[in-house]
């Protein structure tokens, strides 16, 4: 513990905006919010600052700016790309107590909620009236919907739903002078102007601080079925994904994983590996439909090239839907055991997916030989996890694999993020999926959004001077 690094003048405001309690300026308060959930990004915050309310948040947003002092958003600090460390020694603007979720307007088939509240919990308050959030990923207890907003989130229903931005009908944020707009009546046709809602969304904090979404809602289907396929080879499982994608109306999630990735899950969790997945690439599959869609899979499946899948399961059991997801959202956690990795996602073409899966590995050798990748991702949406082993151990070394795979990206037209943002990580290699217009036009934008560049200034954005 230490003395405060506050301004005793700044530490009574915002004493004054949220209460002595909410506002944490020692060390051993801020340490947990200083670093990313992998251990990667470390940082220093000047302090954090609880605030409960928008009014609150207004209040805190508009001490810092008239003091000069920049804030780090933060939700349930779950990203891969640093975005939300304070590794300037930002203050940490936290968000979690704006949880409160409003009644779902079943009507409408929309729901209000705050920031602070977990996509998990999200997910259960729809439930309870019927109804689905088509948002999910594997941190769901602990992603909240302000940090979701802010990265413009995906998951693993993208391919059925689309990402954060589709499901997005209105938001309440602070803008950097600590005015509050608010447009939460869901309307789905609005035309009346610039769709702030849109802008915000995947801005990562930089523009303003989201403080309550309205979430459009989806039907819940009383029949899901989870498959998993076996293929040979990435440009089978591609293939394999073109042709149910065309002919599964209810396709929701299409998930692939690699041999060396499932053989890592199934060493941490100490069970064998299930045969369907003992293939070179294995695809989980998840079809939700009113009517069961069994027969519909297996006419699709059926239809499918021969020689381009090699095995096939069907889960029968919730247990055993249970049992292969776990494979697949186990991988992170088995990864991060052997040392901080190097986690890029990346989205490809198509036509060049199979391609990038085949090269991605010799292209990182060459500047890490001996190191160990492992791919998974959202096949269906061309969504691509690149996680170099213990990588970022070394800087040097991570910035070298990073360059090797974000490169290697640009060269395929794809985009160097697909779904967590640019965040501190990747803005050194923003020109490679952006033009220098459109960073221009993104600067112009924070300009007269945040002219005193005070709302998380150094993600996103290149430094001054760079491209």
């Amino acid at each position: 513990m230490r003395t405060s690094r506050l301004d005793p003048v700044v530490r009574g405001a915002l004493v004054g905006a949220v209460g002595p309690s909410h506002v944490l300026d020692t060390d051993d308060l801020v340490a947990g919010y200083s670093v990313d959930w992998m251990g990667r990004f470390h940082g220093r915050a000047r302090a954090v600052v609880r605030p409960a309310s928008t009014a609150e948040v207004a209040a805190v947003v508009a001490i810092c700016g008239r003091h000069g002092l920049a804030l780090v958003p933060q939700g349930g600090n779950t990203g891969l790309v640093g975005g939300s460390v304070p590794l300037h020694g930002e203050i940490v603007l936290s968000l979690r107590r704006l949880d409160t979720l409003e009644p779902v307007d079943v009507r409408a088939a929309q729901l209000t909620a705050g920031a602070g509240a977990t996509l998990e919990d999200v997910q259960h308050h729809a439930a309870a009236a019927g109804l689905q959030f088509a948002v999910d990923l594997a941190a769901r207890s602990s992603a909240t919907i302000g940090g979701m907003v802010a990265t413009n989130a995906g998951g693993i229903h993208v391919v059925r739903y689309g990402p954060m931005r589709a499901q997005l009908l209105g938001v309440e944020a602070v803008l950097a002078d600590g005015s509050i707009v608010s447009h939460l009546n869901g309307l789905m046709k609005d035309n009346t102007g610039y769709d702030l809602a849109g802008l915000i969304c995947g801005s990562e904090g930089t523009l303003a601080v989201v403080t309550r979404a309205r979430l459009r809602l989806v039907p819940r289907h009383a029949h899901r079925v989870t498959v998993a396929l076996g293929c040979t080879s990435m440009t089978h499982a591609v293939d394999v994904v073109q042709r149910l994608r065309s002919s599964i109306e209810g396709l929701e999630a299409v998930e692939m994983m690699r041999a060396d990735g499932v053989a890592l899950v199934a060493s941490h969790r100490g069970v064998p590996v299930p045969a369907v997945f003992r293939h070179a690439v294995s695809l989980l599959i998840d079809v939700a439909a009113h009517h069961d869609p069994t027969d519909d899979i297996a006419a699709a499946i059926g239809a499918v090239d021969p020689g381009l899948i090699a095995d096939v399961a069907v889960a029968a059991t919730a247990a055993q839907t249970r049992e292969l997801w776990l494979f697949r959202e186990s991988h992170t956690e088995a990864i991060n055991l052997h040392g901080p990795p190097v986690k890029l996602d990346v989205t490809l073409p198509a036509g060049s997916l199979a391609v990038f899966c085949d090269d991605v590995e010799n292209r990182i050798r060459r500047v890490m030989p001996g190191s160990r990748t492992v791919l998974f991702g959202h096949l269906g949406d061309g969504n691509v996890h690149v996680n170099v082993v213990g990588a970022a151990a070394d800087p040097a070394t991570a910035e070298a694999v990073e360059e090797a795979v974000l490169s290697l990206v640009a060269e395929h037209r794809g985009s160097i993020s697909a779904e967590h943002g640019i965040g501190a990580l990747k803005r050194a290699w923003l020109h490679l999926s952006r033009s220098e217009s459109e960073i221009a036009a993104f600067r112009a934008i924070k300009r007269a959004l945040d002219p005193g560049a005070i709302l998380n200034p150094h993600v996103l954005l290149p430094e001054p001077g760079s491209p």
